[in-house]
Protein backbone atom coordinates (compact mmCIF):
# COMPACT_ATOMS: atom_id res chain seq x y z
CA UNK A 1 0.00 0.00 0.00
CA UNK A 2 2.92 2.37 0.67
CA UNK A 3 3.81 2.34 -3.04
CA UNK A 4 0.35 3.43 -4.20
CA UNK A 5 0.21 7.04 -5.37
CA UNK A 6 -2.86 9.06 -6.30
CA UNK A 7 -2.39 11.72 -8.98
CA UNK A 8 -4.99 14.47 -9.44
CA UNK A 9 -3.26 16.20 -12.34
CA UNK A 10 -5.48 17.11 -15.28
CA UNK A 11 -8.59 17.20 -13.09
CA UNK A 12 -10.72 20.12 -11.94
CA UNK A 13 -9.90 19.56 -8.26
CA UNK A 14 -8.41 22.65 -6.58
CA UNK A 15 -6.08 22.90 -3.58
CA UNK A 16 -8.89 24.65 -1.69
CA UNK A 17 -11.19 21.66 -2.24
CA UNK A 18 -8.49 19.26 -1.07
CA UNK A 19 -8.12 21.15 2.22
CA UNK A 20 -11.91 21.24 2.66
CA UNK A 21 -12.27 17.50 2.06
CA UNK A 22 -9.36 16.68 4.35
CA UNK A 23 -11.22 18.31 7.24
CA UNK A 24 -14.43 16.49 6.32
CA UNK A 25 -12.68 13.12 6.03
CA UNK A 26 -11.13 13.57 9.47
CA UNK A 27 -14.56 14.28 10.99
CA UNK A 28 -16.22 11.34 9.23
CA UNK A 29 -13.36 9.02 10.18
CA UNK A 30 -13.68 9.85 13.88
CA UNK A 31 -17.46 9.49 13.76
CA UNK A 32 -17.27 6.08 12.06
CA UNK A 33 -14.94 4.64 14.67
CA UNK A 34 -17.13 5.89 17.50
CA UNK A 35 -20.08 4.02 15.99
CA UNK A 36 -18.23 0.80 15.11
CA UNK A 37 -19.89 -1.14 17.93
CA UNK A 38 -23.43 -0.15 16.92
CA UNK A 39 -25.11 -3.25 15.46
CA UNK A 40 -27.47 -1.17 13.34
CA UNK A 41 -24.66 0.58 11.51
CA UNK A 42 -22.93 -2.58 10.22
CA UNK A 43 -19.47 -1.05 10.51
CA UNK A 44 -17.98 -3.46 13.03
CA UNK A 45 -15.53 -4.49 10.29
CA UNK A 46 -13.51 -1.38 11.20
CA UNK A 47 -12.39 -3.14 14.39
CA UNK A 48 -12.21 -6.71 13.06
CA UNK A 49 -8.47 -7.32 12.80
CA UNK A 50 -8.12 -6.60 16.53
CA UNK A 51 -11.56 -7.13 18.01
CA UNK A 52 -12.96 -10.55 17.13
CA UNK A 53 -14.18 -13.71 18.85
CA UNK A 54 -11.04 -15.73 19.66
CA UNK A 55 -13.03 -18.87 20.56
CA UNK A 56 -14.80 -18.73 17.20
CA UNK A 57 -11.43 -18.23 15.53
CA UNK A 58 -10.04 -21.40 17.16
CA UNK A 59 -13.18 -23.28 16.14
CA UNK A 60 -12.66 -22.17 12.55
CA UNK A 61 -9.09 -23.51 12.55
CA UNK A 62 -10.20 -26.88 13.98
CA UNK A 63 -13.00 -27.22 11.43
CA UNK A 64 -10.58 -26.36 8.61
CA UNK A 65 -8.20 -29.10 9.75
CA UNK A 66 -11.04 -31.64 9.82
CA UNK A 67 -12.15 -30.68 6.31
CA UNK A 68 -8.57 -30.98 5.06
CA UNK A 69 -8.37 -34.52 6.46
CA UNK A 70 -11.70 -35.92 5.30
CA UNK A 71 -12.48 -34.01 2.08
CA UNK A 72 -10.96 -33.66 -1.36
CA UNK A 73 -13.36 -30.80 -2.18
CA UNK A 74 -14.98 -28.01 -0.18
CA UNK A 75 -18.12 -26.61 -1.77
CA UNK A 76 -18.64 -22.99 -0.70
CA UNK A 77 -22.30 -22.04 -1.08
CA UNK A 78 -22.93 -18.30 -1.04
CA UNK A 79 -23.61 -15.22 -3.13
CA UNK A 80 -22.11 -11.71 -3.17
CA UNK A 81 -20.14 -10.93 -0.04
CA UNK A 82 -20.76 -14.43 1.26
CA UNK A 83 -18.12 -15.79 -1.09
CA UNK A 84 -16.40 -13.00 -3.07
CA UNK A 85 -14.10 -11.84 -0.26
CA UNK A 86 -12.91 -15.37 0.48
CA UNK A 87 -12.42 -16.15 -3.19
CA UNK A 88 -10.51 -12.89 -3.71
CA UNK A 89 -8.07 -13.77 -0.90
CA UNK A 90 -7.71 -17.42 -1.95
CA UNK A 91 -6.96 -16.53 -5.58
CA UNK A 92 -4.63 -13.67 -4.65
CA UNK A 93 -2.51 -15.57 -2.12
CA UNK A 94 -2.43 -19.08 -3.56
CA UNK A 95 -0.86 -20.30 -6.77
CA UNK A 96 -2.64 -19.13 -9.91
CA UNK A 97 -3.27 -22.80 -10.70
CA UNK A 98 -4.07 -23.87 -7.14
CA UNK A 99 -7.15 -25.86 -8.14
CA UNK A 100 -5.26 -27.69 -10.90
CA UNK A 101 -2.25 -28.89 -8.90
CA UNK A 102 -2.18 -32.69 -8.74
CA UNK A 103 0.04 -32.64 -5.65
CA UNK A 104 -2.18 -30.15 -3.80
CA UNK A 105 -2.28 -31.00 -0.07
CA UNK A 106 -5.49 -29.10 0.65
CA UNK A 107 -9.03 -29.52 -0.72
CA UNK A 108 -10.18 -28.13 -4.02
CA UNK A 109 -12.31 -25.04 -3.28
CA UNK A 110 -15.34 -24.73 -5.56
CA UNK A 111 -18.19 -22.22 -5.44
CA UNK A 112 -21.92 -22.51 -6.05
CA UNK A 113 -25.07 -20.66 -5.05
CA UNK A 114 -24.07 -17.47 -6.86
CA UNK A 115 -26.19 -18.20 -9.93
CA UNK A 116 -29.17 -20.31 -11.04
CA UNK A 117 -27.46 -22.02 -13.98
CA UNK A 118 -28.36 -25.70 -14.26
CA UNK A 119 -25.34 -26.20 -16.55
CA UNK A 120 -23.01 -24.83 -13.85
CA UNK A 121 -24.55 -27.01 -11.13
CA UNK A 122 -24.49 -30.16 -13.26
CA UNK A 123 -20.88 -29.51 -14.27
CA UNK A 124 -19.98 -29.12 -10.59
CA UNK A 125 -21.73 -32.38 -9.67
CA UNK A 126 -19.74 -34.08 -12.43
CA UNK A 127 -16.47 -32.68 -11.07
CA UNK A 128 -17.30 -34.00 -7.58
CA UNK A 129 -17.97 -37.49 -8.93
CA UNK A 130 -16.96 -40.02 -6.26
CA UNK A 131 -14.65 -37.65 -4.40
CA UNK A 132 -15.13 -36.95 -0.71
CA UNK A 133 -16.53 -33.49 -0.13
CA UNK A 134 -17.91 -31.12 2.48
CA UNK A 135 -20.16 -28.05 2.30
CA UNK A 136 -19.80 -24.60 3.82
CA UNK A 137 -23.14 -22.85 3.33
CA UNK A 138 -22.96 -19.12 4.03
CA UNK A 139 -26.09 -17.00 4.37
CA UNK A 140 -27.26 -14.84 7.25
CA UNK A 141 -30.96 -15.32 6.58
CA UNK A 142 -30.97 -18.69 4.87
CA UNK A 143 -33.66 -17.51 2.45
CA UNK A 144 -31.59 -15.97 -0.37
CA UNK A 145 -32.80 -17.85 -3.45
CA UNK A 146 -29.55 -18.94 -5.16
CA UNK A 147 -27.74 -20.30 -2.06
CA UNK A 148 -30.95 -21.87 -0.71
CA UNK A 149 -31.48 -23.87 -3.91
CA UNK A 150 -27.81 -24.90 -4.15
CA UNK A 151 -27.79 -26.00 -0.52
CA UNK A 152 -30.80 -28.28 -1.03
CA UNK A 153 -29.16 -29.90 -4.04
CA UNK A 154 -25.75 -30.51 -2.45
CA UNK A 155 -27.15 -31.46 0.98
CA UNK A 156 -29.16 -34.12 -0.83
CA UNK A 157 -25.99 -35.32 -2.58
CA UNK A 158 -24.18 -35.56 0.76
CA UNK A 159 -27.02 -37.50 2.39
CA UNK A 160 -27.21 -39.97 -0.51
CA UNK A 161 -23.44 -40.49 -0.38
CA UNK A 162 -22.81 -40.60 3.38
CA UNK A 163 -26.25 -41.07 4.92
CA UNK A 164 -27.96 -38.46 7.09
CA UNK A 165 -25.55 -38.93 10.02
CA UNK A 166 -22.46 -38.83 7.85
CA UNK A 167 -23.70 -35.78 5.95
CA UNK A 168 -24.28 -33.94 9.22
CA UNK A 169 -20.54 -34.16 9.91
CA UNK A 170 -19.73 -32.56 6.56
CA UNK A 171 -22.06 -29.56 6.63
CA UNK A 172 -20.78 -26.27 8.09
CA UNK A 173 -23.27 -23.42 8.33
CA UNK A 174 -22.14 -19.80 8.62
CA UNK A 175 -25.19 -17.77 9.53
CA UNK A 176 -26.93 -15.57 12.10
CA UNK A 177 -26.12 -16.43 15.71
CA UNK A 178 -29.76 -16.65 16.84
CA UNK A 179 -32.37 -16.50 14.08
CA UNK A 180 -33.16 -17.21 10.45
CA UNK A 181 -34.05 -20.23 8.34
CA UNK A 182 -30.51 -21.63 8.15
CA UNK A 183 -29.84 -21.16 11.87
CA UNK A 184 -33.10 -22.95 12.69
CA UNK A 185 -32.26 -25.85 10.38
CA UNK A 186 -28.65 -26.07 11.60
CA UNK A 187 -29.78 -26.26 15.22
CA UNK A 188 -32.39 -28.89 14.40
CA UNK A 189 -30.01 -31.05 12.35
CA UNK A 190 -26.92 -30.53 14.50
CA UNK A 191 -24.67 -28.92 11.89
CA UNK A 192 -21.53 -27.16 13.10
CA UNK A 193 -22.27 -23.44 12.93
CA UNK A 194 -20.28 -20.24 12.70
CA UNK A 195 -21.51 -16.71 13.24
CA UNK A 196 -21.97 -13.76 10.91
CA UNK A 197 -21.56 -10.89 13.43
CA UNK A 198 -24.59 -8.61 13.79
CA UNK A 199 -22.58 -5.44 13.22
CA UNK A 200 -20.74 -6.60 10.09
CA UNK A 201 -22.37 -6.36 6.67
CA UNK A 202 -21.98 -9.35 4.36
CA UNK A 203 -19.81 -7.51 1.82
CA UNK A 204 -17.33 -6.61 4.56
CA UNK A 205 -17.28 -9.97 6.34
CA UNK A 206 -14.14 -11.58 4.89
CA UNK A 207 -12.30 -11.40 8.25
CA UNK A 208 -15.12 -13.28 10.00
CA UNK A 209 -16.03 -16.96 9.66
CA UNK A 210 -17.68 -16.03 6.35
CA UNK A 211 -14.27 -15.73 4.73
CA UNK A 212 -11.89 -17.30 7.22
CA UNK A 213 -13.17 -20.90 7.06
CA UNK A 214 -12.75 -21.41 3.29
CA UNK A 215 -9.53 -19.39 3.36
CA UNK A 216 -8.11 -21.64 6.09
CA UNK A 217 -9.20 -24.79 4.23
CA UNK A 218 -7.26 -23.57 1.17
CA UNK A 219 -4.07 -23.68 3.24
CA UNK A 220 -3.62 -19.96 3.94
CA UNK A 221 -2.42 -19.10 7.46
CA UNK A 222 -5.35 -17.09 8.86
CA UNK A 223 -3.30 -16.06 11.92
CA UNK A 224 -0.90 -14.22 9.60
CA UNK A 225 -3.81 -12.90 7.53
CA UNK A 226 -5.35 -11.27 10.62
CA UNK A 227 -1.93 -9.97 11.68
CA UNK A 228 -1.40 -8.39 8.27
CA UNK A 229 -4.87 -6.82 8.34
CA UNK A 230 -4.19 -5.41 11.81
CA UNK A 231 -0.88 -3.92 10.67
CA UNK A 232 -2.48 -2.33 7.62
CA UNK A 233 -5.26 -0.95 9.80
CA UNK A 234 -2.74 0.67 12.14
CA UNK A 235 -0.86 2.12 9.19
CA UNK A 236 -4.07 3.62 7.81
CA UNK A 237 -5.02 5.08 11.21
CA UNK A 238 -1.55 6.54 11.71
CA UNK A 239 -1.61 8.11 8.25
CA UNK A 240 -4.87 9.95 8.87
CA UNK A 241 -5.98 11.99 5.86
CA UNK A 242 -2.60 11.30 4.20
CA UNK A 243 -3.20 7.52 4.15
CA UNK A 244 -3.89 5.88 0.79
CA UNK A 245 -7.33 4.83 2.04
CA UNK A 246 -8.35 8.38 3.02
CA UNK A 247 -6.84 9.85 -0.15
CA UNK A 248 -8.83 7.41 -2.29
CA UNK A 249 -12.07 8.29 -0.47
CA UNK A 250 -11.42 12.03 -0.77
CA UNK A 251 -10.40 11.97 -4.39
CA UNK A 252 -13.28 9.87 -5.70
CA UNK A 253 -15.71 12.21 -3.93
CA UNK A 254 -14.04 15.33 -5.28
CA UNK A 255 -13.91 13.93 -8.79
CA UNK A 256 -17.57 12.97 -8.57
CA UNK A 257 -18.49 16.51 -7.54
CA UNK A 258 -16.64 17.87 -10.58
CA UNK A 259 -18.78 15.77 -12.91
CA UNK A 260 -16.65 12.63 -13.16
CA UNK A 261 -19.09 9.80 -12.39
CA UNK A 262 -17.47 6.86 -14.16
CA UNK A 263 -14.98 4.83 -12.12
CA UNK A 264 -12.85 1.98 -13.43
CA UNK A 265 -10.79 -0.49 -11.43
CA UNK A 266 -8.49 -2.39 -13.76
CA UNK A 267 -6.62 -5.42 -12.41
CA UNK A 268 -3.84 -6.41 -14.80
CA UNK A 269 -2.62 -9.13 -12.45
CA UNK A 270 -4.77 -12.26 -13.11
CA UNK A 271 -4.67 -13.36 -9.48
CA UNK A 272 -6.36 -10.06 -8.56
CA UNK A 273 -9.38 -10.71 -10.76
CA UNK A 274 -11.66 -11.48 -7.84
CA UNK A 275 -10.34 -8.54 -5.84
CA UNK A 276 -11.95 -6.47 -8.59
CA UNK A 277 -15.12 -8.58 -8.47
CA UNK A 278 -15.27 -8.05 -4.70
CA UNK A 279 -14.62 -4.29 -5.06
CA UNK A 280 -17.69 -3.91 -7.25
CA UNK A 281 -20.31 -4.75 -4.57
CA UNK A 282 -18.22 -3.04 -1.87
CA UNK A 283 -18.60 0.26 -3.69
CA UNK A 284 -21.14 0.11 -6.51
CA UNK A 285 -23.88 -1.84 -4.78
CA UNK A 286 -23.48 -0.25 -1.35
CA UNK A 287 -23.48 3.31 -2.70
CA UNK A 288 -26.10 2.49 -5.29
CA UNK A 289 -28.61 1.71 -2.56
CA UNK A 290 -28.30 5.31 -1.41
CA UNK A 291 -28.57 6.66 -4.97
CA UNK A 292 -24.95 7.86 -4.76
CA UNK A 293 -23.16 5.20 -6.79
CA UNK A 294 -20.79 5.80 -9.68
CA UNK A 295 -20.99 4.04 -13.00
Amino acid sequence: MKNIKIDLKNTNVTDKEIVKYAEEVKRIHEDLHKRAGNKKDFIGWLELPNNYDKKEFDKIKKAAEKIKKDSEILIVIGIGGSYLGARAVIEALNSTFYNLQSDRKTPLILYVGNNLSTNYINDLIEIIGNKDFSINVITKSGTTTEPAIAFRIFKDLLEKKYGKEGARERIYATTDKAKGALKTLATKEGYETFVVPDNVGGRYSVLTAVGLLPIAVSGIDIEKLMQGAAEQREEALAGGVQSVEAQYAMNRQMLSHTGKHVEILAAYEPSFRFMAEWWRPLYGECEGKGQTGRF
